[in-house]
């Protein structure tokens, strides 16, 4: 192309454009990296390992994205060369494709290559110029004319994808990181709760053994036990469902459920700050909650295929992270019924504080971490709604036919929001908590530096026993040629089995 214009390449593209471009685009680049490394030295110094993994989470997303980004980029000309016939490309469309009158006397075949340069390249735009070459489209479209058939997919199509999925990962992070926020927020609030429960200062013997209590009369029991309806299946099921919404963990809740981690977990410190332990076990589940996992992808995918005019699954998809949310609160919620009833039901009166006794057999399958992935599953839908909202309203207008009738609008927002604000004010700190009813703890019940020594010691372990193996292999294969093997495997075996001092931590 010998002229500048919209289709001009670097050819005959001005130096003076071509420079100033690159160095605004490097530019933002290396301002964004900047931003990240900064971010991550300021956790380093606050040692916060979870939340500077996270940020290690989302740099590979990102760079997941820019190696998307360089696929569609460098095969977008093959794609958009693969040509398929007219019938195949013309079922299962998201919008509806109008019959044009004026062209119905002129020839099938130019109507129809005309038909598709029109609604794969520019129709959902309302027109609109965008970053690609308008001759580029014109020539995949007359490439695959010659042959009778339309093209796979458009270059400006797979411009729109590129964008689509560049706002999805954006808006899944944010919105995570806004969950967890919040969520966090509404956590710490209890710290107050945990402050006043230290400055009783209990005594471990005195707290077990000198005191009773009447299980009936305790406020953890009433509230799960005892009154109407409340030793009933069904309606014990419905006020789970309920008290999500108004009071989804009280003090005497977060009272008992403490005391139970810690009799059943570390019985020998009464005084475990349990406020601190949920805040670092939250923040190590974040950074596997911020990332897009390859089943999250295959829902994208799958969305897409079912996008088709008239089924209006946009709408109906709004509904699953809805009812998730819903049921994962509930259950959370009768995990903490149970544990009531297991004790009130066995019990009229008991020696020192009122314990619960901690259990997989609460959860869905035996395993507490379903409770994670559901969420995961639920803000990563949710992101996926909301982005794919106001990706269709930047990029094709409001009134495309992608977006739909207004009366499938104005719920999926509705819908939006209400999970965002129900997750972070009262599912996630219901999970924070009720989680740590299992029969296990968790690593972030110790201490950073406590972790590495536990990690250290294991691999000593496993060094250990396999020098022990070798050692017992050597003397037993040769055990009159090479005798000194087994000396030296027995002094390096010492040497590897040196104890390493650990201080012991003062508080938790």
């Amino acid at each position: 192309m010998g002229e500048g214009g919209e289709g001009a390449t670097l050819e005959y593209t001005p130096t003076w454009v071509l420079a100033s471009v690159c160095t605004v685009i490097v530019a933002i680049s290396l301002a964004m990296e900047r931003l990240l490394h900064y971010v991550g030295n300021i956790l380093k110094e606050k040692q916060q390992k979870p939340l500077f993994e996270a940020l290690l989470k989302v740099k590979e997303e990102l760079m997941l994205l820019g190696f998307i980004s360089l696929l569609l980029t460098v095969f977008q000309n093959v794609i958009s060369k693969i040509c398929m016939s007219r019938e195949a490309l013309t079922s299962m469309l998201p919008c509806k494709i109008e019959d044009n009158k004026e062209t119905a006397e002129g020839s099938n075949s130019t109507a129809t290559t005309s038909h598709f340069q029109k609604y794969f390249s520019f129709t959902l735009s309302g027109g609109t110029r965008h970053l690609l070459a308008e001759t580029s489209m014109s020539s995949q479209v007359a490439y695959c004319g010659k042959k009778g058939k339309v093209p796979l997919l458009s270059v400006e199509a797979l411009h729109h994808l590129h964008i689509f999925i560049f706002v999805l990962a954006i808006v899944h992070v944010t919105f995570c990181v806004l969950t967890v926020s919040f969520g966090g927020l509404r956590i710490r609030q209890w710290k107050h709760w945990e402050d006043s429960i230290a400055k009783e200062n209990y005594d471990s013997e005195q707290m077990l053994k000198k005191k009773v209590t009447c299980v009936h009369q305790h406020t953890f029991i009433k509230e799960h036990f005892l009154g109407f309806g409340k030793d009933s299946i069904v309606l014990g099921w419905l006020h789970s469902f309920l008290k999500q919404f108004y009071a989804s963990v009280t003090k005497s809740d977060y009272v008992t459920l403490r005391l139970g981690f810690i009799m059943t977990h570390c019985r020998g410190n009464p005084k475990f700050n349990f406020h601190k332990y949920m805040i670092r076990a939250l923040e190590d589940d974040f950074k596997q909650v911020v990332g897009i996992s390859w089943y999250l992808w295959l829902f994208v995918v799958i969305f897409l295929l079912l996008n088709v005019n008239g089924w209006h699954t946009y709408f109906w998809i709004a509904f699953i992270p809805f009812f998730l949310l819903l049921a994962v609160g509930t259950k959370l919620e009768h995990v903490i019924i149970q544990l009531a009833h297991e004790v009130a039901e066995k019990h009229a009166a008991i020696e020192g504080e009122l314990v619960v006794q901690p259990s997989d057999e609460h959860f869905w399958f035996n395993r507490p971490r379903i409770v994670l992935f559901l969420i995961h599953f639920i803000m990563f839908q949710n992101a996926f709604e909301i982005a794919f909202f106001f990706w269709i309203w930047v990029q094709f207008s409001f009134d495309s036919c992608i977006m739909g009738h207004i009366r499938y609008i104005i719920p999926r927002l509705v819908i939006g929001v209400f999970i965002q604000v129900l997750c972070s004010y009262s599912t996630l700190p219901l999970y924070a908590v009720v989680t740590q009813m299992g029969s296990s703890f968790k690593k972030a019940i110790f201490d950073e530096h406590v972790q590495v020594g536990l990690v250290g010691w294991a691999q000593k372990v496993k060094k250990k026993k396999a020098l022990k193996a070798a050692t017992e292999d050597a003397t037993q294969a040769n055990p009159e040629e090479h005798p000194s093997v087994a000396i030296q495997m027995g002094i390096v075996l010492r040497n590897a089995s040196a104890p390493e001092e650990i201080r012991p931590l003062h508080g938790s």
